[in-house]
């Protein structure tokens, strides 16, 4: 399926060249995780390291290289494809979260003697990991260093530092002028200093976007605010005469990207710094740190009227591009000649069509048959199938337009389904339902919600692992905030408030089978003050796409989720059917009938 052969023979001499190197630097392992300088989920190809000594191409996933042995971690979603893609590579799978599965300090503890040296990269390795990671070691006598990049040696046609232009993301889609974003930061931090090492925050901050970042219109940079200055680190050639004018007005200075280092070492004031945002190089060069976590996520998590506005038009835009993508693509399957990959081409196609698109949010997954068991699968074209007019395709995709950013899945019967899919089909659409449709008070958390996504699946032995939803940002990034407001089983405290977006997708995966998953971007909103402990809250659906019905087994739905569904469905056809052509409208009409 993969590029396992290229892969085994290029990753055998990447590990010879890294080992090479650590017998020359006196270290025993070094870890390469999946981030950048700026600690982001999307990162530039500049700092894709992990997949370039690896061969593992999925997201997220930290490679460990001892000078005789090598694993690579990663999370359930990843389980199918890193088991194929690291097959020959001399790297061993290390399943996250499944019992028995080391950490990757218990697993050095085992390997190494006492008084190994282990090394990392402190650009690419947040404060926090540092530290907790060099607690870790101690304990099994292990000593850490961060000093050390082996790729800017080893990796000899390594892609430079991404020189695309910024741009600015004007007040008629933002809502709010970036002199006025700083001004409430200020207000936050008082006397003191903040850096903003996080692209998500660096963009929101001064409404500026750039196409550094495959499928998030980020621009590399940081960001230093003081009572008296702001400051933007960036690539010169990156700023065209219009942005710098434009800063200018805003307030805000430029300094090039590398001296962050230099003025942070000079800086004599207490900065704001949250540890696990910002690499340990950047915190190392801070005088006087004061660790809290940023304002500036706390505030870009809200989004204000114009931005909700512009949210619920790009919602409508990308309804219209997956109705026609939904009805060509069961049209034209039966006809032949459609694989995973021709049918990602034509929802991008039918996505370009659009006012105001900037490109896909994420790259399609379009898992057909047994490839939807594969929660973050990606078709290439060694992996490319053809999708035939029979079970089941997932899609999950989204768009990038100047008035926001969408995430959407739908799941898609092609022809005769099993019993098993049908089911499938239904209790993912009744934890879907469930969840979106919730009521609750003030102060309840994802957590507290997450259940509500799971209970009629548990019920059948059946469960997924990732996690039921997450932030989308306004033309920023589809995964906002991710250590905030989220559905997941684990922990997330920060709690459910009006003008939050999140989105709701729980899924079921059966391995060499089939997989299914609906989702829908949601807007957090007041329901009712309540008789006690008001106020509550609910969710407004932002996504505008019709779910089809025809492997519902609607006996195992309630009367209560029944009407809800009819409800949405209706909902979907009154807000797209204006934009459509009767041809469309029509077979919108009989796809969001009543069930």
């Amino acid at each position: 399926m993969w590029k396992i052969y290229i892969i085994r023979m290029t990753i055998k001499e990447r590990l010879e060249a890294i080992r090479s190197l650590m017998q020359r630097e006196g270290i025993q392992a070094f870890i390469t995780p999946s981030t950048d300088p700026h600690a982001g989920e999307y990162v530039p190809e500049r700092w894709k390291s992990r997949r370039w000594i690896s061969g593992f191409t999925g997201s997220a996933g930290t490679a460990v290289v001892t000078l005789d042995k090598a694993a690579l971690w990663t999370d359930s979603r990843y389980f199918i494809q890193a088991t194929e893609q690291l097959a020959g590579t001399g790297f061993a799978l290390m399943k996250e979260k499944i019992e028995g599965t080391p950490s990757i300090t218990e697993w050095l503890g085992s390997a190494l003697p006492q008084g190994s040296v282990v090394a990392v990269d402190a650009w690419v390795n947040t404060t926090a990991d540092v530290e907790s990671l060099e607690n870790e070691l101690k304990t099994y006598g292990l000593t850490l260093r961060t000093d050390l990049d082996p790729y800017a040696e080893i990796w000899t046609d390594r892609p430079a530092i991404p020189q695309s232009k910024a741009f600015i993301q004007g007040v008629e889609f933002a809502g709010e002028s970036a002199a006025s974003k700083i001004a409430r930061i200020r207000e936050k931090i008082g006397q003191h200093a903040i850096v903003v090492p996080s692209l998500e925050e660096v963009a929101w901050t001064l409404n500026l976007r750039g196409d550094d970042v495959a499928y998030t219109p980020f621009i590399l940079g940081y960001v230093l605010i003081t009572p008296t200055e702001a400051l933007l680190y960036i690539c010169k050639e990156k700023v065209t005469p219009e942005v710098e004018a434009y800063l200018k007005g805003e307030g805000v200075s430029i300094r090039a990207y590398n001296d962050i280092i230099t003025d942070l070492q000079h800086l004599n004031l207490p900065v704001w710094v949250q540890p696990e945002k910002t690499n340990y190089a950047v915190y190392s060069a801070i005088q006087h740190p004061i660790r809290k976590d940023s304002p500036v996520e706390q505030m870009l998590i809200f989004k204000n009227d114009v931005e909700i506005n512009g949210f619920r038009n790009a919602m409508e835009k990308d309804g219209v591009a997956m109705v026609k993508w939904i009805k060509w693509t069961l049209e034209n399957v039966p006809k032949g000649g459609q694989t995973e990959l021709s049918l990602s081409k034509k929802l991008e196609e039918f996505r370009a069509e659009q006012p105001l698109f900037k490109g896909i949010s994420f790259e399609s997954i379009m898992g057909y048959a047994h490839h939807g068991a594969i929660v973050h699968y990606d078709p290439t074209p060694e992996t490319d199938i053809p999708v035939l007019p029979e079970g089941l395709l997932l899609i999950d995709s989204g768009g990038q337009y100047l008035d926001g950013t969408t995430d959407i899945t739908r799941t898609i019967p092609l022809g005769p389904l099993t019993w098993e899919m049908r089911r499938d089909y239904t209790l993912v659409l009744k934890g879907w339902i469930r969840l979106g449709s919730a009521v609750f008070p003030k102060g309840t958390c994802g957590t507290q919600l997450d259940v509500l996504a799971r209970e009629a699946m548990w019920k059948y032995g059946i469960n997924y692992l990732h996690g039921t939803g997450h932030g989308v940002g306004q033309f920023m990034s589809v995964h906002e905030a991710i250590d905030l407001h989220q559905f997941r089983m684990q922990w997330r405290p920060t709690p459910l408030l009006p003008g939050m977006t999140i989105t709701d997708e729980p899924g079921i995966y059966i391995e060499g089978s089939h997989g299914v998953r609906h989702e829908d971007t949601m807007l957090v909103v007041e329901a009712t003050e309540g008789i006690t402990f008001g106020p509550y809250y609910t969710f407004e659906h932002l996504t505008l796409c019709p779910i089809l019905t025809s492997p519902i087994l609607v006996e195992m739905l309630t009367e209560e989720e029944r009407q809800w569904f009819n409800s949405y469905q209706q909902t979907v056809y009154d807000r797209l059917a204006p934009h459509l052509d009767e041809e469309h409208q029509a077979w919108l009409k009989e796809a969001t009938q009543p069930v």
